[in-house]
């Protein structure tokens, strides 16, 4: 029995493992490795060593077990870290992102969790003088995306909050990026916030090109939901009981690093987006902009007063028409229409007609779009224009500065 090692990728689904490193007894050439010399099998375990049975997908229509077949889709000889090479003592398979059981995380009714990933590779056809390998001990995990990130717990000594963060590396202040993740990626371990959909995509080259160059990244975890207004209970109460731990975290952290605090950006995801709304009106001097989608706040516990005290804020909406999990009539629709009816200058919309037969069906599933950076046009159906030019969601936040 023989050593592998993971490489997990981050996309709208959050993270999957998307290729293998086989650790090989000996040293193995390019030509030797081509075609289909192994078969690929997984069982995705529970905590509890149990094969999991579960929706592979939030909205899919029934429960299966967690085990199949991958597809492999290249394999060649390879460095440690998966680099081709002519001659190694690896050999890396790439797998087919498509596959069903490629995901690292699955949903449950507590919410996502990260799933033990036990692969057996079998070798089915010779390599050299190499024959019948069996490879099925884990080594090492990579998420190359994952660089940079690291996790710690805020001092707020009422509620201590846990959290991640992503350091560019640069130096002077920098622009700070908040998300505040969705009800599925709340709880104990924070690298599910930032891992558990593409929030790495804050962190990738281009929105850190539209940044400047580099900005800072901050993901603060909710042990609940930032819903929770104390009753542990989804409600419509507009409260949290997370609203002052979470703002005091966020001031914590701008103490200790070096960010420029004329720039600074918060946002979200459904609930999210609920406590995105809930800091802008909470501290609407505070930040440079916001950029919630499909958010939960809903719209009548939101006062006449508050929308007077956040007209001036400069946010962008996200959400689709269709969205069956958080109604956009409720909330960020009509917040929307009251902040233009109080004279916002600097608030837009995307709103996603994806009714049938218009587009495929985005539901309640509108962060992958947001994070991809894909938002360009406003609730009139006409390009959001910055300075007489259109541009997309992360171009206007980027270019959004308080002034005082």
């Amino acid at each position: 029995m023989y050593k592998y090692d993971q490489e997990w990728y981050v996309n709208d689904d959050g993270a999957q493992v998307r290729r293998l490193i086989l650790h090989m007894p000996e040293k193995v050439k390019m030509a030797d490795v081509s075609g289909k010399r192994f078969s690929v099998y997984v069982e995705r375990k529970n905590s509890e060593g149990k094969i999991m049975y579960v929706k592979h997908t939030w909205d899919a229509p029934k429960e299966e077990w967690t085990r199949g077949y991958r597809t492999i889709l290249a394999s060649y000889t390879s460095d440690a870290k998966g680099n081709p090479v002519l001659e190694g003592d690896y050999v890396t398979l790439e797998l087919d992102m498509d596959d069903a059981e490629s995901r690292a995380i699955v949903g449950t009714l507590a919410g996502n969790k990260f799933v033990d990933c036990q692969y057996r590779i079998t070798q089915i056809e010779s390599i050299g003088e190499l024959d019948g390998l069996v490879f099925d001990e884990l080594g090492e995990i990579y998420v190359p995306q994952e660089k940079g990130y690291t996790s710690a717990v805020s001092s707020y000594e009422a509620l201590p909050l846990k959290y991640s963060w992503y350091d560019p590396g640069k130096e002077g202040d920098l622009p700070l990026i908040i998300w505040l993740h969705g009800a599925g990626e709340g709880g104990e371990d924070p690298r599910m916030s930032y891992l558990g959909n593409n929030v790495v995509a804050l962190s990738s080259d281009p929105i850190q090109s539209l940044m400047g160059g580099a900005a800072w990244v901050l993901v603060p975890t909710s042990p609940t939901m930032w819903m929770d207004d104390g009753s542990h209970e989804y409600g419509d109460s507009g409260k949290s009981m997370y609203a002052d731990a979470l703002f005091a975290l966020i001031e914590e952290f701008v103490e200790k690093h070096a960010v420029d605090k004329k720039r600074i950006y918060i946002g979200g995801c459904s609930n999210g987006g609920f406590m995105t709304m809930r800091q802008i009106i909470d501290h609407p001097d505070y930040f440079a902009a916001g950029y919630p989608m499909c958010e939960a706040l809903y719209d009548k516990t939101i006062s006449d007063e508050d929308i007077e005290r956040i007209k001036d804020v400069p946010i962008w909406f996200l959400h689709a028409m269709t969205d069956g999990i958080v109604n956009p009539e409720e909330t960020s629709v009509p917040t929307y229409k009251r902040l233009m009816a109080a004279g916002a200058k600097n608030t837009h919309m995307t709103y996603i007609d994806d009714r049938p037969p218009l587009n495929q069906m985005v539901n309640h599933g509108v962060w992958p779009i947001g994070l991809r950076n894909e938002a360009n046009y406003d609730f009139n159906c006409q390009p959001v224009l910055l300075d007489g030019k259109p541009v997309t969601r992360f171009e206007w936040l980027a270019a959004m500065k308080k002034h005082y």
